[in-house]
């Protein structure tokens, strides 16, 4: 009798192995054959999960975003703040990566960022996780301030945190003043709201 395989399941265990790859070497250093490795599969399991490499890493994208999107879920849940603020800047933070727990994959969603800019479906599947969380953004901004802009300004916070990741992976700033950073924002727009 054939063994029965996960087919979901093991294409998770893939894109674990495409962000491990990623965060080591980048994206030019995810080959069909190092992540079958990775993953402990033979290449051809590879290859009848992904029909080709870039979609493969279109799913890994995905992937990484589900991670996100559910970590901030659970954050938001899990510790619900004493404000509309605070909970705002618990989000904020959540998805800036510029934790040190969070480095590996704020090295790889910058790696697929990267390669988004020439992979149309990358592109694709990245405008969907920035949607996303700007929805989530815009929300919490409605809930809590008093501004006639509120998609603008989830628009501008998470750009920042955005920019923010890379700031830190390359050394521009640290983790501290990151947060600073978007500490000050978040205060600038619970100010205008007051003012």
């Amino acid at each position: 009798m054939p063994k029965q395989v996960d087919h979901e399941s093991r294409r998770r265990q893939i894109a674990e192995a495409v962000c491990q790859l990623a965060d080591e070497s980048g994206l030019e250093g995810v080959t069909l054959r190092d992540v079958a490795a990775r993953a402990q599969v033979s290449m051809g399991a590879v290859q009848r999960c992904f029909g080709t490499k870039e979609e493969m890493l279109v799913f890994a994208l995905g992937h990484v975003g589900e991670q996100v999107t559910a970590r901030l879920s659970a954050r938001l849940t899990a510790s619900p703040a004493q404000s509309a603020r605070t909970t705002l800047g618990h989000a904020a933070s959540e998805i800036s990566l510029v934790q040190e727990e969070r480095r590996a994959e704020a090295r790889v969603w910058l790696a697929f960022a990267a390669q988004a800019a020439v992979s149309p479906p990358l592109a694709e599947t990245l405008r969907s996780n920035y949607a996303d969380l700007h929805k989530v953004f815009t929300q919490l901004i409605i809930e809590g301030c008093d501004t006639p802009a509120p998609e603008r300004a989830a628009r501008s916070l998470l750009a920042l945190a955005d920019g923010l990741t890379t700031h830190v992976l390359i050394g521009h700033l640290s983790p501290t003043a990151a947060l600073d950073v978007l500490d000050g924002h978040l205060n600038q727009l619970w100010n205008e709201q007051t003012s």
